[in-house]
């Protein structure tokens, strides 16, 4: 029976919380559960990281634990009833005043105070993931007065990227220093470091940890500008490279993120690190209980670009088939795998991305 080489990486949610559940995922292949800190209080995390232990016992099988931390991403504040809906020329205005009212149709606070003093007329402004696009018009103060692009609806809590990148934003925010501890209390495997700017963020992960007792190795993900300028440097100080396609397709664009992702996935194995691929994977499966032909591609592209894991986000964490994605997934992985003598020579890589206690 052919032995699947590649990893894979669930991310955890309310899909994915009953004790059933992990068990049928961990039999059908999960590798690695992912906790996403940017969600949920820190003693529920600790609870599915204890059902991830106790599962993973349950059905024999070694799952490492992954805490991703939040990062500086920078995301709006609250609005009144939740969200709004915008239109094409409609004027927005976003508010980094230390103290912002809650959010209605024509302004919104913003979670990073320095957000004004980053930005300046002409500059692109992409909400949710691009979905919504806003022109900065004017700076006054703390408020940047927008005009909308591309409309829709907004929620609170959605993230802001600045097109093309450039924000001072420091690339440890303080909850991911609070965060770090509770990743040595749960016995992480591997800590992922979101928005990284150069190595010196890995190492002052790095120092935090160690100071916390903790032995998890470094993931980083490679999502903003500012860390393509800086790629070598980035994965010489981490063990391992994500390539976060979301907000870094965000701000450099599509057009770019394909030859990113190969690269990214080119310079860690040029330095023995492993390489991990993430982002709508397979995303049509939230919904539907069998993958679209491109997500089937992307996937076996992924493996035959040299990726040593591979991760599913909402799709396990809030989707309506968390274990079909995960079958899915270890299928297209087998098939690339099957059809890819070369991925024979990452094998030792691969070997080594797993509970770091067997390492």
């Amino acid at each position: 029976m052919q032995k699947r080489q590649t990893k894979i990486i669930a991310t955890l949610g309310p899909a994915s919380d009953a004790p059933e559940v992990l068990r049928e995922m961990f039999a059908a292949g999960v590798d690695v559960c992912r906790i996403n800190m940017s969600h949920g209080k820190p003693e529920d995390q600790l609870e599915r990281t204890r059902r991830v232990r106790e599962a993973a016992a349950q059905v024999g099988k070694e799952v490492a634990i992954l805490v991703d931390l939040q990062g500086p991403k920078i995301r709006l504040e609250t609005f009144s009833n939740d969200r709004i809906e915008l239109a094409s020329g409609d004027s927005f205005i976003l508010d980094a005043s230390p103290d912002p009212k809650l959010g209605n149709q024509q302004r919104c606070g913003v979670t990073y105070k320095g957000l004004a003093a980053d930005v300046t007329a002409g500059d692109l402004l992409l909400l949710d993931d691009g979905l919504i696009t806003m022109q900065v018009r004017e700076v006054r103060g703390d408020q940047i007065h927008c005009e909308v692009e591309n409309g829709g609806t907004l929620s609170s809590r959605k993230g802001i990227n600045l097109k093309g990148g450039g924000l001072s934003i420091p690339g440890l925010a303080e909850r991911d220093k609070e965060d770090i501890l509770r990743a040595a209390e749960m016995d992480a495997d591997y800590v992922a470091v979101s928005f990284p700017r150069n190595a010196e963020d890995m190492r002052k992960a790095r120092r935090l940890l160690d100071e916390a007792g903790s032995h998890a190795r470094l993931i980083t993900k490679i999502e903003r500008t500012e860390a393509i300028e800086n790629l070598a440097e980035i994965i010489e100080a981490s063990h391992a490279a994500l390539v976060a396609r979301g907000d870094l397709g965000v701000e450099i664009g599509d057009a770019e993120l394909p030859f990113l992702q190969k690269k990214i996935i080119r310079d860690a194995l040029h330095q023995n690190r492993v390489a991990i691929t993430a982002t709508q994977m397979m995303q049509s499966m939230i919904d539907h209980p069998i993958p679209t032909r491109a997500e089937v591609l992307d996937v076996a592209n992924a493996v035959i670009d040299g990726s040593d894991a591979v991760m599913l986000s909402a799709e396990t964490a809030v989707g309506k088939h968390p274990v079909e994605v995960v079958k899915a997934m270890v299928r297209v992985c087998l098939g690339a795998e099957r059809h890819l003598e070369a991925h024979r020579e990452n094998q030792q890589l691969n070997v080594r991305f797993h509970r770091i206690d067997q390492a």
